[in-house]
């Protein structure tokens, strides 16, 4: 019986949510019984949270301005900075936020769709005011740019600084500037040990048959979980292409020290780009993606994914968002193995001062091929993971995850004569270490339980890994 090893997760499923699809596509590069890609149980790692983006000149200019504001509206009352930010103040900060960054990675165009969003619903926002009319310099539009300009000088008191940086885009005068937005890089070399690289069976003999036909087997020693250390290379690509579009990649190569046959390497390729449909928001992804073992074509991957924010009125410390997948995963070595999945999922996410917890579940259906062993498959997953800091030196994340599959029908007629359940769960520590200049160290442990009503399928596994991690913007 042949087994393949699941690739070891990249970790933190929440940090973006191109990072968890991308290692839920790689966890589906599984085994005798392959698992469907959008799994919960493919965590990514936690370190895998985007870096800040660069700062444009309006990100200065927008406090000075601000403070200005305030000042001609001041009524006596206490200052609004002292009072916690209502949700629509919130929204606000985060549609500015998106907006400057979109303007710092050289996408002027979609800057000025949110910036003007933005002043739709607050005129008094200055730094809003600023980055329109930057951006509209950048575009290309003078005659807009220089009324913006105007605008500004009649609304608030500016300081001189603010001054200079409007006349120095005068004096240059507005013409579309090449594109250049900045790409994200990061690189991963690690080295672990796994207890059971091949998801080898737990028990070593198994039943076959049916009735007074049973007959008792021994599994062989490759049958059997088979213990090695490895190492990992990993690289991962995001280059912003205008309009909020960004270009996605991802190379991955797992080598084992002894059991070569589940080495592994990975190839994704895909899009995102931004969307909003009156108050809801969100982003969409679509990738593809190819996953060699020991150097054979095993498993070609498709999959899209809508996440979107509902416009639900939560308190200030709180995000809710709904995710909805389909991915199709073929094998070209492998008979009836090919399958289309679908994915309907939420995530609830607390973010508190040093810490944050995210709650996930979904529901799954996965469709195969007629002459799949089982039939097609329905399920659903859960978990819950935790996030915070250790002091000034490290952060800390913790992880539980749970996913069950239920089989429409027997496995094989005659030879296992029983509706397949799965119960797989997994628990996550790590500890990681910022080390400056854009590097970490991470240490990460996991153990995983994958409990079957068919003994065969049946595996435990544990696994500690030591990564070093750089990123480049």
């Amino acid at each position: 019986m042949m087994r393949c090893a699941m690739p070891a997760p990249l970790a933190n499923p929440l940090a973006t949510p191109l990072a968890a699809l991308l290692a839920a596509l790689l966890a589906s590069a599984a085994c005798a019984e392959p698992a469907p890609a959008p799994t919960a149980l493919a965590s990514a790692s936690a370190s895998e949270s985007a870096p800040a983006p660069a700062e444009s000149p309006a990100q200065h200019a927008a406090p000075a301005l601000q403070v200005a504001a305030a000042d001609s509206s001041d009524d006596g009352g206490e200052s609004a900075a002292s009072e916690a930010p209502t949700p629509r103040q919130r929204d606000e900060a985060q549609l500015y936020l998106e907006a400057v960054r979109s303007l710092s990675q050289g996408r002027p165009d979609e800057a000025s769709q949110m910036l003007t969003r933005l002043l739709e619903r607050n005129a008094q926002h200055a730094g809003a005011w600023l980055d329109l009319a930057i951006s509209q310099c950048e575009l290309g539009n003078a005659a807009e740019a220089e009324r913006l300009f105007s605008q500004i000088g009649q609304r608030f008191t500016l300081s001189q600084a603010i001054v200079d940086l409007i006349q120095s885009y005068r004096e240059r005068g507005c013409k579309v500037q090449a594109a250049t937005p900045a790409a994200t890089i990061s690189y991963k070399i690690a080295r672990g040990y796994d207890t059971n690289v091949n998801q080898g069976a737990s028990s070593p003999s198994f039943t076959l048959g049916s009735g007074a036909d049973q007959l008792q087997y021994t599994l062989g020693p490759e049958s059997l979980p088979q213990s090695d250390s490895y190492s990992l290379l990993s690289a991962d690509y995001l280059q912003p292409l205008g309009a909020g579009i960004q270009a996605i990649g991802q190379l991955r190569l797992l080598h084992h020290d002894s059991v070569h046959q589940q080495d592994t390497s990975s190839l994704l390729a895909g899009l995102e780009r931004p969307w909003q449909i009156g108050n809801w928001r969100g982003r969409g992804t679509a990738v593809l993606g190819l996953v060699q073992l020991q150097g054979v074509l095993y498993q070609k991957q498709a999959q899209i994914q809508l996440r979107a924010t509902p416009p639900v009125p939560l308190k200030d410390e709180w995000n809710w968002s709904v995710i909805g997948g389909l991915s199709r995963v073929e094998y070209p070595t492998r008979n009836y193995y090919d399958a289309s999945t679908l994915d309907l999922g939420t995530n609830l996410a607390w973010h508190g001062k040093r810490s944050d917890v995210v709650l996930s579940f979904g529901g799954l259906y996965d469709r195969g091929q007629a002459a799949r062993p089982g039939g097609n498959r329905r399920g659903w997953y859960g978990g819950v993971q935790y996030y915070t800091r250790l002091g000034s030196l490290f952060n800390g994340e913790l992880g539980w995850n749970r996913q069950r599959w239920l089989s429409d029908s027997v496995y094989s007629a005659d030879l296992i004569d029983m509706v397949r359940r799965q119960d797989t769960r997994q628990l996550r520590a790590a500890l990681v270490m910022p080390l400056g200049g854009r590097n970490s160290l991470q240490l990460e442990a996991r153990q995983i339980h994958n409990r079957e009503n068919i003994s065969l399928f049946q595996y435990n596994s544990r696994m500690i890994q030591l990564s070093w991690r750089h990123d480049e913007y």
